[in-house]
């Protein structure tokens, strides 16, 4: 993707030559350099590009925006030789919020400071810059001194050092220590492994230490927890991580002992602050802490001060950064007050935080000149234009480019252009984003009998009189007379700009999440034979010598008046217990009471009602023909490969199945669940454009006008490059637009049609229907739901649904409705930094001004209809520049989805709603989330309201007020506090599952079975509907599946020193309890040695315990229990020859034909006197048992 070539081309331009030319001899500090947008990375490129190799003369280009910082460092990336450009980004929080910024910013930003302090041409890691990108937030913040001098921790593997003493480093540098390492600025220990998630890191790093030296170093995912083997690496870092680690600091503001010492002190003098100044004193990292780094670091320092003397600061568009400058000095100096208004009672700031607030504009100009820094323009303005600043003509340089033409997709009009400039001898350059893009134009240029030749690379300026086709991340082009050079990018031919941004590649191989047992002290549980019960802890008994671990379980006491009973469960019997999830606190049932026994038929009677209905749709669609896709095409490939984002394992293996489908010449039915932005319409637009590479056409049915709006758009974006044609039919459309519509699905014209229930209506009809796609089916109506039932048995169905479902429900429908669940977040979303305190206007003045500062838009939540238009014209009144909208669910349809739309086409800042906004609404653009009297809200309201931010790019902000005047509820109070814990994507699952389980799962069934439900907890009643499933399709398995229960004197159980931490253990034990053959084993064994190094014994003694209950399932047992000096083997039926080989073999054991049990004693390990055997060789004993007497093998080969 280099530009190189290009970029000498553009340079030769007499004025741009003699602006570099003036850099060269630094002899003016003021200079204006007047050129379209377009050419700003060449400009910058070329001035940074003129520095001798290895001479630290870096350019500093300052935009007035983050977006415009981050494609400027895109652009310089092709321009310039790799890894001397850098993006300095900016905190996304202000300085005196009370929010820590994100440890990847902060560890990126530390990274460009070392450089700038310490460069060093022999490492790679530091080596001199030549150009930094800053937006202008992140220069006008003064920073904490001596950042720059920080030493990131660095080990190579085989180097010698304690692993105390890098954990001791790692926590000076501002990482967090955890029990399991899920996001940047995470470290885990466990044993001699130290796992440690750097902020610059695209994947965390897991270390082995042997002794004091550090044997193995790679990488892992965090998903799954397990090392990335080479062969799936992608296109990301080597896995081995044979560079070794480099962690730069994660805090900006270190808890040295000075920084401590000065806490302690002003924690006596602000009695109001003492909590938060205690902590620091204590060394505990606060969150929000670096909002006290003037009062508590050694200095303060400008951004400016790293710069080497011979640098060039370049302010790109000038007039919008002084404008943007100018704004956020505003909107920090709100925040400071606002943040003091909760904090001192009096409502004066108790100390004085000043010097940490951004500069002015003017300020840091001054900074620049006193430390003889030039500071340049580039600005699209000529000296002549009203917009430029009078009196600084003769300070100008005008380059004679004039921006590139949009053709938005006139294919004829760019032909005949391109063919003119290459008649006049001009070089002509195209630039694509994607490889497959470029193919295609020099396909289409030689069609056109036109000279073009594809380039990978540019290193050599271009040829004359003909068209050069490459890649770079080049957004804009533009003509250079002066050079005869053109360039034009996807962006000016087909009128959009190509989303392809961040091309790194994922694992794609998808393996199972890890999915920590939340089960905390309390929870309820339920377990399958006693029914309801508490979970209180676990803990590890002694029998017969061999320690084990218990789950124990309270039940209602079987007597009035006392203690409740308790149930020890063992560890490999955790597939019994599941999280209790129905309504609100269930009542504990008695253990072996009938109470239980009835609510598990009751559930049984209806369960079997729902399977019946699935299996009568499943038989009629197995017995139509359908049609079967053919393999993919390299239009196919080249679609997927312009997918901007790094697509999930989850995503990948649904994409994977939905195609596997697609084959088959049954037809599909397939159910796709995961939260909301977890790529499930990135699944549709592949399923859509591989049936119409087929020749077939497509629906897609949604329920909302809205949701019309947004696939629309992102369909077309997605199919921009080629030719297929996607029409919406929706309300907003007028008739005679249906009717065409309607006529074009007709005679096939029209390839894609995304609609409303209008779809569905006899009138529309297909000329050929090969694929509907149907967004969030539960929320159509009976009637729909039934025409869409008939259209199941013709056409391939794909159906997405936003409401989480565990897995668990996914398992139970295997076979009658494929379903694949999306659990894993994409790589970009961050988790929304929440806030929960009194309302206050300034807090909402400030928060609102702060989300427009950065071109957002704010969702504002009031659930009251009545006084709704009163809170938006409060909100008018205190951000006057807003544009302020409201909606609620009394309004009449139209007049609601125009005020949606007009929001999500960015026609409003602030929209005012009731709960409406909870369900579906995917506005990527807006950030900020508040909520008013957050108190009367339940829990997954407030998740799902919070999930409706952090959609983009950008951070995202929650607020949750409640009233000061009124003091909290304790659950409410509950409530906020949990909210406000569970920050991180994915959260859903855990606080959503309460919510689904009671509208959400009966919907996905077909049914409303809330009351059964609640009665045996969601998911056995999940298990319950594929037993019943599984029966009704006549599978010999479907009885109700046995437990094998192993209870043997075996040391067999996990170490608290080899798996620290009751979530972590009881997650393993919830593996191995799991495995149902030998492939399991192995593979649980694999993890744990990945995660926590080699296992000891007790752990090897677990996995031989698991592999034998494998074995004694498989020949059909459900005991082997020792019974003082026998062994119990149940139920037991043997044939003649089984039996003559049973008394031949063990002629002291006892068969009881009426208990179907056998009783066989257990050997010694030696003559007289000795003990009978135990752990291992007891466990080989009963293994050779098993296979001589009960045949585990013969019935396998038989079932199979």
């Amino acid at each position: 993707m280099s530009l190189i070539g290009l970029l000498a081309d553009v340079a030769k331009d007499p004025a741009l030559h003699s602006a570099i030319e003036t850099a060269r001899g630094g002899r003016d500090p003021h200079l204006d350099l007047v050129a379209p947008a377009a050419l700003r990375p060449f400009m910058v490129g070329a001035l940074a590009a003129d520095a001798p190799v290895g001479a630290h003369r870096p350019v500093l280009a300052i935009t007035a925006t983050e977006r415009e910082a981050a494609d400027l460092t895109d652009a310089l990336g092709s321009l310039l030789p790799q890894d001397s450009v850098a993006l300095f980004p900016a905190w996304e929080t202000l300085p005196h919020e009370r929010l820590s910024p994100r440890s990847d910013t902060v560890g990126q930003r530390l990274a460009v400071l070392r450089r700038l302090a310490h460069p060093d041409p022999s490492d790679p890691l530091t080596t001199p810059l030549r150009v930094v990108v800053a937006p202008v937030r992140s220069v006008l913040q003064p920073l904490v001194g001596g950042l720059g001098d920080l030493e990131p921790v660095r080990i190579r593997p085989g180097d010698d050092i304690a692993l105390e003493d890098v954990v001791s480093a790692l926590t000076n540098t501002g990482y967090a220590r955890v029990d399991l390492v899920e996001k940047r600025g995470d470290m885990a220990v466990r044993g001699g492994i130290l796992d440690v998630f750097p902020p610059t890191e695209e994947h965390p790093l897991r270390l082995e230490f042997w002794g004091d030296t550090v044997e193995d170093m790679r990488y892992f995912q965090v998903a799954d927890q397990r090392s990335i083997s080479p062969d799936e690496g992608g296109e990301g870092p080597s896995t081995s991580a044979a560079s070794g680690l480099f962690a730069p600091p994660c805090r900006e503001l270190l808890l040295t002992d000075a920084v401590r010492e000065r806490a302690r002190a002003l924690a006596e003098e602000h009695p109001s602050l003492a909590e938060v100044l205690h902590k620091i004193a204590d060394g505990v990292s606060v969150e929000g802490m670096e909002a006290f780094a003037p009062v508590l670091a050694d200095r303060m320092e400008p951004f400016f001060t790293y710069l080497p003397e011979n640098a060039l600061v370049v302010g790109c568009d000038p007039e919008r950064i002084r404008t943007r400058a100018v704004e956020l000095e505003a909107t920090s100096a709100e925040f400071l007050d606002a943040s003091w208004i909760n904090a001192a009672s009096g409502g004066e700031a108790p100390i004085d935080l000043g010097e940490s607030a951004y500069m002015s504009i003017s300020e840091l100009r001054s900074t620049a000149t006193g430390l003889g820094l030039p500071w340049w323009g580039l600005t699209p303005f000529s000296p002549g234009d009203e917009g430029a600043r009078a009196g600084e003509e003769e300070d100008a340089v005008m380059v004679g480019a004039v921006p590139a033409d949009s053709y938005r997709g006139d294919t004829e009009r760019a032909l005949a252009d391109v063919k003119s400039w290459l008649h006049d001898n001009w070089s002509v350059v195209l630039v694509t984003q994607g490889h497959g893009p470029a193919e295609r134009l020099v396909a289409m240029l030689r069609d056109a009998g036109l000279g073009a030749s594809l380039a990978t690379d540019l290193d050599e300026p271009p040829a004359p009189a003909v068209a050069t086709v490459t890649t770079g991340l080049v957004d804009h082009g533009f003509l250079l007379r002066s050079v005869h050079t053109v360039v034009l990018t996807e962006t000016d031919l087909v009128g959009q700009k190509s989303s392809t941004r961040d091309m790194r590649r994922m694992p794609s191989r998808r393996r199972g999440t890890v999915d920590p047992l939340q089960l905390k002290p309390g929870d309820y549980v339920v377990h399958e034979q006693h029914g309801v019960g508490r979970y209180l802890e676990m803990v590890s008994r002694q029998i017969q010598g061999a320690t084990r671990e218990y789950l124990l379980i309270e039940y209602a006491p079987s007597k009035r008046g006392q203690p409740g009973d308790r149930l020890f469960v063992p560890t490999e019997q955790l597939g019994e217990v599941t999280r209790y999830v129905g309504g609100e606190a269930p009542t504990l049932s008695k253990m072996g009471g009938a109470e239980w026994s009835k609510a598990k038929s009751r559930a049984r009677k209806v369960v079997r009602e729902i399977a019946g209905d699935l299996i009568r749709l499943y038989s009629a669609r197995q017995a139509s023909p359908g049609h079967a896709f053919g393999p993919d095409t390299p239009w196919q490939r080249e679609l997927e490969d312009a997918f901007p984002y790094v697509e999930t394992p989850d995503q990948l293996a649904a994409i994977d199945e939905v195609k596997k489908d697609m084959a088959r010449s049954v037809p599909m039915d397939r159910l796709i669940c995961g939260d909301v932005g977890y790529g499930k319409t990135e699944v549709a637009v592949r399923a859509a454009f591989k049936a119409v590479q087929d020749g077939k056409q497509v629906a897609l049915l949604v329920p909302t006008t809205l949701l019309v709006q947004q696939h629309l758009s992102t369909f077309t974006e997605r199919y921009a490059s080629f030719p297929v044609t996607v029409r919406p039919m929706s309300r907003f459309q007028t008739d005679a637009e249906v009717e065409t519509t309607r006529e074009g699905l007709r005679n096939g014209e029209i390839d894609v049609v995304i609609g409303t229930h209008r779809l569905l209506s006899a009138e529309t009809r297909f000329k050929d229907l090969g694929l509907i796609i149907i967004d969030e089916e539960q929320r159509f109506g009976v009637e729909h739901k039934e025409a869409l039932k008939r259209l199941r048995t013709q056409v391939d169905v794909l159906a997405m649904s936003a409401t989480p479902i565990p897995r668990t429900l996914e398992m139970g429908l295997t076979g009658i409705r494929e379903m694949t669940t999306i659990l894993t977040p994409p790589e970009e979303r961050h988790p929304v930094l929440t806030f929960v305190g009194p309302y206050e206007d300034k807090q909402i003045t400030a928060a609102i001004r702060r989300e427009l500062m950065r071109e957002g838009q704010v969702f504002f939540v009031h659930n009251r209809v009545a006084s709704i238009d009163k809170v938006a014209a409060t909100i008018k009144r205190l951000v006057p520049e807003a544009r302020v909208a409201y909606a609620h669910g009394q309004m009449n349809e139209q007049q609601l989805e125009r005020v949606m739309v007009d929001f999500w086409e960015k026609n409003f800042d602030v929209l005012v709603s009731t709960t409406i906004v909870e369900s579906g609404l995917d506005v990527p653009n807006a950030n900020t989330l508040i909520i008013d009297r957050a108190d009367t809200y339940g829990l997954s309201q407030l998740h799902q309201l919070r999930g409706r931010v952090g959609r983009g790019r950008d951070r995202a902000y929650a607020y949750f007020l409640y009233p000061p005047e009124k003091p909290l509820t304790e659950t409410a109070y509950e409530r906020l506090a949990t909210v406000a814990q569970h920050t991180e994507m994915g959260a859903g699952m855990y606080v959503a599952m309460k919510d689904l389980e009671i509208r959400g799962a009966g919907n996905i069934l077909g049914a409303e079975q809330s009351g059964t439900i609640a009665g045996v907890g969601f998911d056995l009643y999940v298990r319950m509907v594929g037993e019943a499933v599984a029966e009704l399709k006549g599978d010999p398995e479907a009885a109700e599946e046995v437990e094998t229960k192993v209870e043997l004197p075996i040391n067999a159980h996990i170490p608290h020193d080899y798996v620290p931490g009751e979530r972590l253990r009881l997650q393993a034990y919830k593996r191995i309890a799991s495995v149902t053959c030998e492939e399991d084993v192995l593979a649980a064994y694999e993890e744990l040695n990945d995660r926590y190094g080699t296992p000891p014994q007790p752990v090897d003694n677990l996995m031989a315990v698991a592999r034998f209950r494998v074995l004694a399932k498989s020949a059909g047992l459900s005991d082997v229990v020792m019974q003082g000096n026998q062994i119990r083997f149940a139920p037991v039926e043997l044939r003649e020859s089984q039996e003559l080989r049973l008394r031949r073999m063990y002629p002291k054991s006892i068969r009881k034909e009426a208990t179907k049990t056998l009783l066989v004693p257990v050997p010694k390990a030696g003559g007289m006197g000795a003990k009978p055997l135990r752990d291992l060789e007891l466990l080989k004993w009963c293994t050779d048992l098993v296979n001589s007497i009960f045949e585990p093998a013969r019935k396998a080969a038989a079932k199979a």
